[in-house]
């Protein structure tokens, strides 16, 4: 019995101990819950991306712009409102000159030619009409818009459907009357026109005999 109680007093202890060097916290499962929870949250930087441009864009002044297309070159003057510059041909921008058959269409395209010459001409394009002519702002080295310059001459008027007046207060006294047809095709009335072409075909036609 002696001995027993001696082995009883004197045997080891085997619990378990704790680990002396325990996981750290980023390995535990209650951080990776966290972390997950707090990585979820966070906004990713193209989330963050997205809400600033929200932040600052506005659309309510926002809007495409578009470069201007320029041409630059010698013009080449087909008529008064006509000319060709780099190849293309370019309707001057909100005027409408006489025709080069009709009253003045001549002299409206040598005073074109003398505006023009020796000169590099600056076209703006703008649109295309309908017959597939660019439109364009032309203007001289020194700033000069050809067509303000063909309407203070008094061989061109304004054509406020396209220039919306902007050369209407440049018209010479009586240029109207005097421009005739331009006016009649500004108005739509082609038959003037027409009448005006049979009456000088006919007129040829007599010569010729």
């Amino acid at each position: 019995m002696f001995r027993c109680i001696i082995r009883a007093l004197f045997r080891p202890n085997y619990r378990p101990q704790s680990n002396r060097f325990p996981d750290p916290v980023e390995s535990t499962s209650a951080y990776k819950r966290g972390r997950s929870i707090s990585a979820s949250a966070r906004p990713r930087p193209s989330q963050v991306d997205e809400i600033s441009r929200a932040d600052t864009f506005d659309a309510t002044i926002a809007h495409a712009v578009d470069l201007p297309r320029i041409l630059i070159g010698t013009a080449y003057v087909t008529d008064g409102d006509t000319n060709r510059i780099q190849n293309t041909q370019v309707r001057l921008y909100g005027i409408d000159a006489p025709e080069l058959h009709h009253p003045y269409g001549k002299k409206a395209k040598w005073a074109m030619v003398r505006l023009c010459k020796g000169h590099c001409i600056r076209a703006e394009i703008t649109d295309e009409d309908e017959h597939g002519r660019t439109v364009a702002k032309c203007f001289l080295p020194d700033g000069r818009d050809l067509s303000e310059e063909l309407v203070k001459q008094g061989l061109a008027i304004d054509w406020p459907k396209y220039s919306g007046g902007k050369y209407k207060h440049l018209e010479v006294a009586g240029i109207r009357k005097k421009l005739w047809l331009a006016d009649a095709r500004q108005k739509g009335r082609m038959y003037v026109w027409e009448k005006f072409d049979a009456q000088k075909k006919a007129k040829e036609q007599c010569d010729e005999k």
